[in-house]
């Protein structure tokens, strides 16, 4: 009996799998704002960036969210000529979302990057030959902090939704960028890459591996706080050959490749007896398909279930 419930539960799972991946809500990060951090580094390194890059990793290995590529919102941002000042601000964000198509999007400031001892005189780091170099961060060493507060915001609102304050500390003292070689030819802090292992290395690398970590785990359990989106499609059957079914619906109606449809053969229409407008269609189901592909207009799905479909069928979410 055991084994049969099991076996039943199983199969529940797997037909719900789809179901659950639409529920996922979809997210973007923008990058984190650093200006109240002491600059004591060298060249033009955008911690916010590196930091940012290092959080979506996270997330999307976790999986709660669905991550927009950085590469996507980096183009939206150009489009829309947004600049660094903008990465803080609610409304900016909201409206950076929207464009997306994103449930909500993270904004957020580093507010501390650096040694515990804010005593200790840490000037810029210079890049060298086999590794990342001294330079005038000093002969003094201690254990690294970095802090990052990050706020979840709704694009349809502008409401922040949920604050998350991620922070690490390193195990160990010594400097900032010490002990790792930068390999290559050597470079200033603009080159350095926070995802290297050289970086992960250093006792930076390991306070802001640390916050990143314990600022995801705050993000991903404040995710009920985020409502996805819920998508309505209505469309009809273009195509029924082949073992395949076209529809004239696709991306921009919010069809998505794993989304099941129903199929639905039009009975009869209601229509009001003073204007002739259709109020309503009777319909009875016929079947359901899968998408497999989309494009803007139109999709391409696989059939689960049901025969005989033809042009003109209703295709709409169940």
């Amino acid at each position: 009996m055991k084994r049969l419930l099991g076996f039943v539960l199983t199969l529940l799972l797997m037909s719900n799998a789809g179901a659950f991946a639409q529920a996922k809500k979809r997210v973007a990060l923008m990058d984190f704002e650093f200006g109240t951090v002491q600059h004591w580094w060298s060249g033009n390194w955008d911690i916010g960036k590196g930091i940012a890059d290092m959080t979506v990793t996270n997330l999307v290995k976790d999986g709660t969210y669905s991550v927009i590529e950085r590469k996507k919102l980096d183009a939206i941002l150009q489009e829309q000529n947004f600049s660094n000042s903008d990465r803080a601000n609610p409304t900016s964000a909201a409206k950076i979302g929207k464009v997306l198509g994103v449930n909500a999007i993270v904004v957020g400031s580093i507010t501390q990057f650096g040694l515990e001892d804010k005593k200790l005189g840490i000037g810029g780091i210079a890049g060298r030959l086999g590794g990342f170099g001294g330079g005038n961060i000093g002969t003094k060493s201690g254990k690294a902090t970095v802090a990052i507060d990050a706020r979840l915001i709704d694009v349809n609102t502008g409401e922040v939704l949920a604050v998350a304050a991620g922070k690490g500390t390193s195990k160990r003292s010594g400097l900032l960028l010490g002990g790792a070689g930068g390999g290559g030819g050597g470079y200033g802090a603009g080159g350095i890459d926070m995802g290297s292992s050289n970086f992960q290395d250093t006792v930076l690398g390991e306070a802001t591996r640390a916050a990143v970590e314990d600022l995801v785990a705050q993000l991903v359990g404040q995710s009920a706080k985020v409502e996805a989106t819920k998508v309505s499609v209505e469309g009809l059957v273009a195509d029924a050959s082949g073992g395949e079914v076209v529809i004239n619906v696709g991306k921009s109606a919010g069809v998505s490749v794993g989304m099941r449809l129903s199929v639905e053969r039009v009975g009869r229409e209601i229509k009001d007896p003073a204007t002739g407008k259709v109020l309503r269609k009777m319909t009875t189901p016929i079947g359901e398909i899968e998408i497999t592909q989309a494009d803007d207009g139109s999709a391409v799905a696989k059939v689960i279930s049901g025969t005989g479909f033809k042009i003109g069928d209703m295709v709409k979410t169940k």
